[in-house]
């Protein structure tokens, strides 16, 4: 199963939105927060609708049409969208009326906006598109999750243009409430400084990354997504390299055609020990990248790894802090592996190809 990528429309802690500067330069952070750079809204969302919209539904709507104006379609024959936590901004607003209220007198907005498919339905309503919708809340694993069910139906329909996305937020409820309990480092200098720390935690973030996907290929598509898997619970080491391995190989490649491989480090020392341990097993003469100091630790930062491997195979370049060893693409980049995994529990795998 694969799908071409025709457009991209991606809100981050970086300069993402315009395209056509990638690479760029990384935007520094001084703490362990990364927030959205956030664009001007007003080119997609009317100034009266956007009173009511909270900031994460901004951003999906936002990012949507720019992926819709970046493919040059005009209405999706699907959406389909990945999230770990859906609306926390409006399920928090709307948990804290109850309390401050007495459960009296509550206004409807922020639980009609509270639900994981706002986005998705938000942007249906909107386009006026009444086909396929659909949410995928499945913890890390939320957009491989959402990219495989849009794989499958493109097997389907090869005609089929997907509006594909993977969206979270940090709200500040959140942010506190997690590090409290330790899922962020209070030691951290600086985003750049996120593998320099053997310590336990990460650093937050947030981001909104769209996708159409189609299985046309056209002149223009950015690269392909060639393939995705999701492993649950290896026993062993040996478990998830030859899951790793069996993946490379039912794609028609082997371990010397992976160009680069993307991981999901976070400075997180026990989680990053099981990629340093697949990377001596697998990968120690093939280039090897982060991308975790650029996006911050969220539940579909996938999404942002995938669209900085469509970048490096569309225009051959690629962020020189981004290596976590002394490999850098000496050719052509073709294949790019995204190796994402938390607690060493969820293990999923994405192929990307040049067209």
């Amino acid at each position: 199963m694969e799908a071409y990528i025709r457009g991209i429309g991606n809100i981050s802690p970086q300069n993402s939105w315009d395209n056509a500067d990638f690479p760029g330069e990384t935007v520094l952070y001084d703490n362990n927060r990364l927030k959205c750079i956030e664009p001007d809204y007003k080119e997609f969302i009317k100034p009266i609708q956007m009173r009511r919209m909270s900031r994460t539904l901004k951003m999906g709507v936002a990012a949507a049409g720019k992926c819709l104006r970046d493919a040059k379609v005009e209405m999706p024959d699907a959406i389909i969208v990945g999230t770990g936590l859906g609306m926390m901004q409006d399920t928090e607003k709307f948990l804290t009326a109850i309390i401050d209220n007495d459960e009296k007198f509550l206004t409807p907005t922020s639980f009609i906006q509270s639900t994981h498919n706002t986005v998705g339905a938000h942007i249906a309503v909107m386009l006026k598109c009444n086909k396929y919708n659909l949410t995928y809340v499945h913890d890390s694993i939320s957009f491989e999750e959402a990219l495989l069910d849009s794989l499958i139906r493109i097997k389907e329909d090869h005609s089929e243009k997907i509006l594909l996305a993977g969206i979270d937020e940090l709200t500040d409820d959140y942010f506190t409430i997690a590090n409290n309990v330790g899922f962020w480092k209070k030691d951290i200098n600086g985003n750049t400084d996120l593998l320099n720390h053997n310590s336990s935690g990460s650093i937050a973030g947030e981001g909104a990354s769209f996708f159409i996907v189609s299985g046309e290929e056209q002149p223009d598509n950015y690269a392909r997504f060639a393939g995705v898997d999701i492993f649950y619970k290896p026993t062993s080491d040996d478990e998830t390299e030859n899951f790793i391995r069996e993946f490379i190989n039912s794609r028609g490649l082997e371990l010397q055609d992976i160009d680069l491989v993307i991981t999901g480090m976070n400075g997180d020392m026990v989680g990053d020990n099981v990629y340093k341990r697949m990377q001596k097993r697998l990968f120690d003469k093939t280039p090897t990248a982060y991308y975790k100091h650029l996006c911050g630790e969220y539940y579909t930062s996938s999404a942002f790894a995938a669209w900085l491997g469509v970048m490096i195979l569309k225009t051959q370049r690629y962020p020189d802090d981004i290596f976590i060893n002394d490999h850098k693409p000496s050719g052509p980049v073709n294949n790019i592996l995204i190796y994402n995994q938390n607690n060493n529990t969820n293990h999923a795998l994405t192929l990307l190809s040049a067209c």
